[in-house]
């Protein structure tokens, strides 16, 4: 009968350290897709997460003489409600936060706000779509900051979300219709196409240039950047961070803008 026991708290024993095995394993396989689910929610701009973003952009070689710098710190939070079990109201709002190059030197203050509200119909398969205006409140600290105007007009997302994919594009236009009456009318076109693949342990790959056209301008309408770069989320004790970093070449701009720019990225995300 020792025998017996002996024998059989030898197998147990034996056995425990294969039977813990996969229960870890199991766990790290579904943190990962805990993880890359949540990359994907953070690199679709009308998903159902609050998140805060701080979007830094760097463009040396501004004037006539390349000798400026421009620094615009984007801080952009994201905020869903509910409206329905089928739709979803998604806010977000810029505030710029600027170095801007003058003729007398570097003026620093905040630039126009600029909140966004999108409709969005609770997803039912890989496309996401959402509109909704967006508007521009003259709030620039100081008249190079900003355009001096009221202007509004609509916006929209689409979002294609699968497998290691997120890619879609947002647009929107603005028209002043209010303002300073000393200053220009403002008619202005933005797109941003952006295109993710998502790799392990919430590394990916990123391209998300923001192409800009001033309508009112005579000639040099255009700001066409192309690039791309790198990020990461991960956690930071409970709390989920996304950052990343890319470089872009200003393929097609104005006279006297640089040749280059910099983004440094960092998001904090509030999954429910």
């Amino acid at each position: 009968m020792t025998r017996f026991l002996s024998a059989l708290i030898c197998a147990t024993l034996l056995q425990l350290p294969a039977a813990a095995e996969p229960a870890a394993a199991d766990q790290e396989t579904e943190q990962e897709a805990q993880t890359e689910a949540l990359a994907a929610e953070a690199q679709n701009p009308v998903s159902n997460l609050v998140s805060v973003p701080f979007q830094y952009n760097l463009t040396p070689g501004i004037g006539p003489n390349e000798n400026q710098t421009q620094s615009l710190l984007n801080i952009q939070p994201v905020v869903p409600f509910s409206l329905s079990p089928d739709l979803t109201l998604v806010t977000r709002t810029i505030l710029p936060v600027l170095s801007q190059p003058t003729a007398t030197g570097n003026q620093n203050g905040i630039g126009d706000l600029n909140p966004s509200f999108f409709f969005v119909p609770k997803a039912r398969g890989a496309w996401t779509f959402g509109f909704g205006p967006t508007l521009v409140l003259p709030t620039a600290s100081d008249s190079s900051l900003g355009r001096g105007k009221w202007s509004a007009g609509p916006a929209a997302v689409a979002v294609y979300s699968k497998g290691p994919w997120v890619a879609g594009a947002l647009v929107n236009n603005i028209w002043s219709f209010a303002g300073n009456s000393d200053r220009s009318s403002v008619s202005s076109f933005l797109l941003q196409p952006f295109i993710n693949y998502n790799l392990r342990h919430g590394w990916y790959l990123v391209t998300a240039p923001i192409i800009t056209a001033n309508w009112r301008a005579e000639g040099e309408q255009w700001l066409v950047p192309v690039g791309g770069g790198v990020g990461r989320l991960f956690r930071i004790g409970k709390q989920p961070i996304n950052a990343s970093l890319q470089a872009y070449a200003n393929a097609v701009k104005p006279d006297f803008f640089g040749d280059i720019t910099i983004r440094a990225q960092i998001q904090f995300l509030f999954p429910k």
